[in-house]
């Protein structure tokens, strides 16, 4: 174990379902200060404690662990996880029944809260605030809703839920992504709408969910031309004079993945970490490139600010009375919920949210 050294800016990924030499080398790195999980290094929860564990092990502090855990076709681990549903059909329930879609995404955030807390994960990059317009296909379903007030209210409910289970929330992709149709992944969004009018519906529930507490947020990797030149994680007016200066945000900021093409406007993977650095993030990723990780942990001289650093200890994991998801069972109200959420069908839904029916939803 590495001890006394403080965590750094970069979160990397790894290559399989067991640690290499590799992986370990980069996870030791001073430049490296946590590691997000995808579905190739998931195989059962028992194989991911064991992994979370093998990674907490090396450093101390340890490094952050975290996954992308949203629900519907973003959930990373599935096999012995509760399938979540797609956020969008909370707000199919919410247009009807908005206090019983609250309280399903309440008790949807507890159950993905607590499985990834007793496997070892502390983060999960969720709920997505972005809203509906209906023409992003990259956003489409993990959206609430079109409704900035119903993004609102079940995002809180959702946070709310993930507290319980003793973990932090990330908001993204802050100022929007929702309404642009280009994917960031493989191209780079430019959304033409004057400041106005994304301060009026797509801000609205980064700033609801900021007064509620919110810990963390990732930008988007657009292009806000009327704003600012730069996409939102590589930009000062976004991160600082928005989001730190006019919505007094106190949480940690993530970069999207550097890796993404909308990313490349930046440059180089050591000139995209400078300069979202520079703009204000906290931590930077970089997934599924091994070659750029190395490259990035070899060039970045840049580390976290005490107040980065503080920041960045607030999205540790809290300790849960559970020992596995098997533990879990024996807790009512997760059993409870865990029912309720197997009871979502996205065609015809019938459920019973507590002693309350709800009834059926196109």
């Amino acid at each position: 174990m590495t001890s006394n050294r403080a965590p750094g800016a970069v979160m990397v990924d790894l290559q399989g379902r067991e640690l290499t030499e590799q992986d370990r080398k980069r996870l030791l790195d001073p430049m490296t200060g946590g590691v997000i999980l995808f579905s190739r290094n998931f195989e059962s929860p028992e194989q991911i404690s064991a992994l979370t564990e093998e990674i907490r092990a090396l450093r101390n502090p340890p490094l952050l662990i975290a996954v992308d855990q949203e629900g519907g076709r973003v959930q990373r681990f599935k096999t012995g996880f509760t399938r979540l549903p797609a956020m969008r059909l909370l707000g199919k329930i919410w247009d009807d029944h908005p206090e019983q879609a609250c309280e399903l995404a309440h008790r949807a955030g507890f159950v993905l809260a607590s499985e990834l807390r007793v496997c070892g994960v502390d983060l999960s990059f969720a709920p997505v605030l972005d809203l509906d317009f209906g023409g992003s296909a990259v956003i489409g379903d993990r959206a609430f809703h079109a409704d900035p007030a119903a993004v609102c209210e079940l995002a809180c409910a959702l946070v709310d839920g993930l507290r319980r289970g003793g973990m932090a929330a990330c908001g993204k992709h802050f100022p929007g992504h929702g309404f642009v149709t280009a994917d960031s992944h493989v191209d780079v969004p430019v959304d033409e709408r004057s400041f106005a009018q994304i301060e009026a519906a797509d801000m609205v529930p980064f700033r609801k969910l900021i007064r509620h507490g919110l810990s963390s947020i990732m930008p988007a990797h657009v292009i806000y031309s009327q704003s600012d030149a730069k996409p939102a994680g590589f930009s000062a007016f976004w991160l600082q004079k928005v989001l730190r200066g006019d919505l007094a945000f106190k949480g940690t900021i993530f970069s999207d993945d550097l890796s993404m093409e909308g990313a490349r406007v930046a440059g180089g993977v050591v000139q995209r970490a400078d300069v979202a650095l520079q703009a204000g993030c906290d931590m930077v990723l970089v997934c599924n490139r091994p070659e750029a990780v190395d490259e990035l942990l070899a060039g970045l001289v840049r580390v976290p600010s005490t107040a980065s650093q503080f920041r960045l200890q607030q999205l540790y994991g809290q300790r849960t009375q559970a020992k596995s998801i098997t533990d879990l069972q024996s807790l009512a109200f997760y059993a409870q919920a865990v029912q309720e959420i197997a009871t979502l069908d996205p065609g015809e839904i019938h459920l019973t949210v507590g002693t309350r029916q709800v009834g059926e939803l196109g």
